[in-house]
């Protein structure tokens, strides 16, 4: 197959796989818009990033905190909010009592969030077959509010006893602590309370909402919910730091490690690797060869002097210095006859026609020690001085 076939076919492969990658890309976000979390991180309709970014857009520094909630330094600085906001993981009894004591500012919305709310003194009271409308709060603006299906109902004892998830049959107790002011944020149309601000009397200040669906990207855009949302930490705060640990952003995996195992429980990411794996047998079978054609075995080519040292190396061995004077001659007869193929005789001789024809001392000395080197047993010196003496020689009768 030719290289240009070849780029062809490569490219035509890898615009494929873009395309594949650019419909999955598509499909994910949709996948995305119907995810239910209430994560800053999903931007789809149930998401709610919209209220991130809007925090942001008022000057207001939104943290994502991706660790468990005992990794809370207990106390904060000042001006500085901590969201859990519709956990998707529900608190556990002793979470809840642990982020209930910090000494921190907290904002606990929606049904995953009720241990914590238990432990500050109020129920969580959810609706099962209807949603209650709402009232908007004094000075709102003219728009509709989602309707909820959650209220807030204060406890009757100070002390909540949760065992769902006790150890060794141990509950879990928590004590609410003391209230100095309750602010009512928000109710239904019947008067039951959706959205509260507790003043407590060691300082801090909790918000608690019913309904975490208030928080969400299309409440925001499309109802009185927006400025309601962002009023409960606009102007008060200057940090929020939100929870995502309870929404499955564990801190601990990387990065690879989540979309690895993105691909292998997702009907797409088997897709992308279906994919990939069809891209790799097309290669495959398209590539008959890439590149010319290449020897298993490597041979290098001797250059002309590696011979020449070779064979003299042999002919030494050999002790094969006549033979080597009589080649060095036979090469100049060669050179120097018409047909350009050596003539036959004897090289003596032929030596002697030269004679005439080499007219300056130093041609005559050349054929002087040619002359009495083919007469007696040669030497390795007599191998060099015949090659000196042949190529003087070649110089003298070439014509110029």
């Amino acid at each position: 197959m030719q290289p240009r076939t070849e780029l062809a076919l490569g490219s035509a492969l890898i615009l494929t796989l873009a395309i594949g990658a650019g419909v999955v890309g598509l499909s994910r976000e949709r996948l995305t818009d119907a995810d239910s979390r209430r994560s800053t991180f999903l931007a789809g309709p149930p998401g709610a990033r919209g209220f991130a970014e809007a925090l942001g857009r008022l000057g207001v520094r939104v943290e994502s905190f991706r660790r468990p909630a005992a990794a809370l330094d207990s106390a904060a600085p000042p001006r500085t909010l901590t969201a859990f906001i519709g956990p998707s993981r529900y608190l556990e009894a002793r979470e809840g009592r642990l982020i209930a004591g910090l000494r921190r500012d907290l904002l606990l919305a929606g049904l995953g969030a009720s241990a914590a709310i238990r432990c500050l003194g109020w129920d969580l009271r959810p609706r099962v077959r209807d949603t209650l409308p709402v009232a908007p709060p004094p000075g709102a603006e003219a728009r509709p509010f989602p309707a909820v299906d959650a209220v807030l109902m204060p406890r009757s004892s100070a002390v909540a006893v949760d065992s769902s998830d006790a150890e060794d049959g141990a509950p879990v107790t928590c004590t609410a602590p003391a209230t100095r002011r309750v602010d009512t944020l928000l109710r239904t149309t019947s008067g039951r309370i959706v959205a509260l601000r507790a003043a407590l009397e060691d300082g801090r200040t909790v918000t608690l909402v019913a309904d975490d669906a208030l928080f969400t990207n299309r409440a925001l855009r499309e109802t009185g919910a927006g400025p309601f949302a962002l009023g409960l930490v606009v102007p008060r705060y200057d940090r929020v730091v939100v929870d995502e640990y309870h929404h499955g952003y564990d801190a601990s995996r990387s990065l690879g490690g989540a979309t690895f195992d993105w691909t292998l429980h997702s009907p797409w990411g088997w897709a992308i690797l279906q994919l990939a794996g069809a891209g790799v047998l097309a290669l495959l079978a398209a590539g008959v060869r890439f590149g010319p054609v290449r020897s298993g075995i490597e041979r290098r080519r001797r250059s002309p002097l590696e011979h020449v040292r070779a064979l003299a190396t042999a002919l030494a061995a050999a002790r094969g210095h006549d033979v080597a004077v009589g080649l060095i001659v036979q090469g100049l007869r060669r050179r120097l006859s018409r047909t350009g193929h050596p003539s036959r005789g004897e090289i003596g001789p032929w030596l002697d026609d030269l004679a005439p024809s080499v007219r300056t001392p130093r041609g005559r000395t050349a054929l002087d020690t040619l002359t009495t080197i083919t007469r007696r047993p040669a030497s390795a010196e007599d191998v060099l001085s015949a090659t000196d003496a042949v190529e003087t020689l070649w110089e003298e009768l070439t014509p110029k």
